[in-house]
């Protein structure tokens, strides 16, 4: 039997439907795709639910709007199950994260990037465009070659990523190919509010298996539905809407 890890999309500031469902089924760990949008710090959202499932996450585009959101979720105390750009073990589970988005003034594959890397990025950026003698507070929700790079060389069993992948009508290539190199059997991601019928529309022959998670929906490593996104049917009408605010 496979343990019991749900994938939670885009919260958005709510957080009452996760907390519901976990003290009711308690699974063994829980993923945040991203857009999580705390008020306050993580772990003070989750509280109630903290000594009954483990918690994970990847950020998302609107993570980074505002210095309360990104404080609340990389300030917090649950800082350290970030998954962004490693592979975690988690229930027995091998899951690797990118959360973030594609921006075209960094990157927009599969065109070349204009900045390979953070680094690269911080060093031309001025000093006058920093934000706490880093990276701009919107840049640090920005996918940057070298982190996908990095990632690539690794093995895992599911991957999770903010961004759809490329066989969504909104998605990215360049996470089909990160999926494959490792060597993944499921992708789940967030961001576009949506739950595409992805068997539909990609041929049976690619190894993984897509899945998004719509607003505010929760869907288990088993492909069980725990709780349909907010605008599944409405989305999934008319293939997609999307939440790509850059």
């Amino acid at each position: 039997m496979s343990p019991a890890i749900w994938f939670c999309g885009d919260p958005h500031g709510q957080f009452t439907h996760i907390v519901r469902a976990v003290q009711l089924r308690q699974p063994n760990a829980i993923v945040l795709l991203g857009d999580i949008e705390a008020s306050q710090p993580l772990e003070r959202e989750l509280a109630s639910i903290l000594d009954l499932t483990e918690v994970w996450w990847i950020h998302g585009n609107h993570d980074t709007d505002s210095e309360a959101s990104y404080d609340n979720l990389f300030g917090s105390e649950l800082a350290d199950r970030n998954l962004h750009g490693r592979v975690a073990t988690v229930a027995g589970v091998r899951i690797a994260g990118l959360g973030g988005v594609f921006r075209g003034g960094v990157w927009a594959p599969p065109l070349d990037p204009t900045w390979p890397s953070a680094s690269e990025y911080l060093a031309r950026c001025g000093k006058g465009n920093r934000w706490r003698g880093g990276l701009p507070l919107r840049q640090r929700s920005t996918i940057f070659p070298d982190e996908l790079e990095t990632l690539a060389v690794a093995s895992a069993d599911v991957l999770v990523t903010h961004e759809a992948p490329g066989w969504h009508p909104h998605g990215w290539p360049a996470l089909d190919e990160l999926a494959a190199s490792l060597g993944v059997a499921l992708h789940v991601h967030g961001h576009q509010h949506d739950s595409l019928p992805y068997s539909s529309l990609m041929p049976q022959s690619v190894p993984y298996r897509p899945v998004g998670v719509g607003l505010r929906g929760i869907t288990a490593l088993d492909g069980t539905v725990i709780r349909p996104g907010e605008l599944d049917e409405q989305r999934n009408s008319r293939f997609g809407g999307s939440d790509a605010d850059y």
